[in-house]
């Protein structure tokens, strides 16, 4: 299964599919951090909510890079569950390596700051909490883009349309804590709790959220991909 994984992650780089998402990820977060600094972990929640689309279409993507039949081939040799497997886990790498950059890019353009004042967070639990955000996106992505590809919606212009749909649902139910809000993964919560002080309890609920969604997301990928291989 590994070297199906470091197929599919050579495909996407050697083609150069990886170019539109890391360029798509940079300009946001260039906009993002033009306009001033700000506490590692204000700076970092709203960076998760603003790579959630961008990581959910890098996985489309990477997915998408196969061939069919190559695809088909692989589901032959390794079994139904390893190439379903690989696919997720190949998505998962290349996230944590945008995750990396998005963890560093701020730094080079001056959009985030150490504690100015007495009431501020130490710089290490700042960026501890801002890499806990990402990874709360990551997995919600991942299952997102998943759902998108083309070996489950059988066409690009549905994969758009189950991508676009997913990504605005998770921003606007996340606007709300009223409205239904177990329907989106709690990026835009999680953006809004890092803010200020933040209890355990919440973050536990937090991260539990984040993964019962992408857990029901993957299911929802891996009865698809049973129905239609």
């Amino acid at each position: 299964m590994s070297a199906l994984v470091r197929l599919r992650l050579a495909g996407f780089l050697r083609t150069g599919r990886a170019l539109a998402p890391l360029l798509a990820g940079l300009l946001a977060l260039g906009v993002l951090y033009g306009g001033g600094r700000a506490q590692p972990a204000e700076a970092y929640g709203v960076s998760a909510v603003v790579l959630f689309p961008v990581l959910a279409w890098q996985t489309r993507i990477l997915l998408d890079v196969e061939p069919d039949v190559q695809r088909r081939l692989a589901l032959v040799v390794v079994g139904p569950a390893r190439e379903r497997a690989a696919g997720l886990l190949a998505a998962t790498v290349a996230a944590l390596g945008t995750v990396a950059v998005a963890m560093i890019f701020p730094w080079l353009v001056g959009g985030v700051t150490g504690p100015v004042g007495p009431g501020d967070r130490s710089l290490p639990v700042g960026l501890t909490l801002g890499l806990w955000a990402h990874l709360l996106a990551l997995p919600a992505a991942v299952a997102l883009g998943a759902l998108a590809s083309r070996a489950v919606t059988g066409s690009a212009g549905y994969g758009v349309a189950v991508l676009a749909l997913g990504a605005v649902g998770a921003l606007v139910l996340g606007l709300s804590s009223s409205v239904a809000p177990w329907l989106a993964p709690p990026v835009m919560a999680t953006a809004r709790a890092v803010t200020g002080p933040l209890a355990g309890s919440t973050a536990l609920l937090l991260t539990a959220g984040a993964l019962a969604w992408a857990a029901v997301a993957l299911a929802g990928y891996v009865w698809r991909r049973r129905v239609r291989p």
